[in-house]
């Protein structure tokens, strides 16, 4: 079968790997299906033809698109380039595509131009967020199985601040409206963290404890306040989207 490209923006070496294990149980990966790249460590193939693979996931990461260019770290900065280049490909030609958390800023940031990301509204900070399918996402195959209200695990700095031309909105909550979108019929993004469950975001709390998304002083309540969160939920639109794009 073809694999699906997996893109990890994380240079934490510790929380990238278990991003990808979480990828890999949340979406009923074996290793050999997949193929990784961490842009912090190698670029993207110049020859690289997305043809050759089912779809591509792509990760979360520290960095903003909203960030003005002379602020930006240069690793961040190249990374987000890299990804950029291929969101022209991807949505002109609907191939499937599921960006978690970073990836909603993308495909936002492509679609929509300067503003249609920014931190003015919707940031939410590290923990759990209640979450509704929407009328239109009640019929979208990547949300089957999921009840209309599940909770999800979020953190982040920038937000959607409208529905970019040709999306639309699947899942919605009241401290962000824009919480899964879908561009055409195969070109996904999530706010929250579908990979995600109460442990995987324990071990991520105490990994950025000094990267701006908390005070480094609540990361032991941030801790305490997952104790008990049930946010399996988000995972079964992983499981969806390698089943529907799983191919030979």
């Amino acid at each position: 079968m073809k694999p699906f490209l997996i893109l990890q923006l994380r240079p934490e070496g510790e929380a990238a790997d278990d991003e990808f294990r979480a990828f890999l149980e949340k979406g009923g990966l074996g290793s050999g299906e997949v193929r990784r790249i961490r842009l912090d460590q190698e670029p993207l193939p110049p020859d690289l033809d997305l043809h050759d693979y089912s779809g591509v996931i792509v990760g979360g990461g520290p960095g903003c698109v909203s960030d003005p260019p002379e602020t930006r770290d240069p690793l961040e900065a190249a990374i987000e380039a890299a990804i950029m280049g291929l969101m022209p490909q991807i949505t002109d030609e609907d191939f499937p595509f599921l960006g978690c958390c970073y990836g909603i800023g993308i495909l936002g940031a492509h679609l929509g131009g300067p503003g249609a990301v920014s931190k003015e509204r919707w940031a939410e900070p590290v923990g759990a967020a209640s979450c509704e399918i929407t009328g239109q996402g009640a019929c979208d195959p990547l949300l089957a199985g999921l009840p209309q209200a599940f909770t999800a695990l979020v953190g982040h700095k920038e937000a959607l601040q409208c529905l970019p031309a040709g999306c639309v909105d699947l899942v919605r909550s009241d401290s962000c409206p824009f919480q899964m979108v879908r561009h055409g019929k195969n070109v996904y993004a999530t706010q929250f963290h579908p990979e995600a469950d109460a442990a995987v975001f324990e071990r991520r709390i105490r990994l950025y404890r000094n990267h701006g998304y908390f005070a480094p002083d609540e990361a032991d309540d941030l801790i305490r306040a997952l104790q008990g969160v049930n946010a399996e939920a988000p995972g079964k639109i992983l499981h969806n989207f390698v089943q529907r794009y799983r191919r030979g």
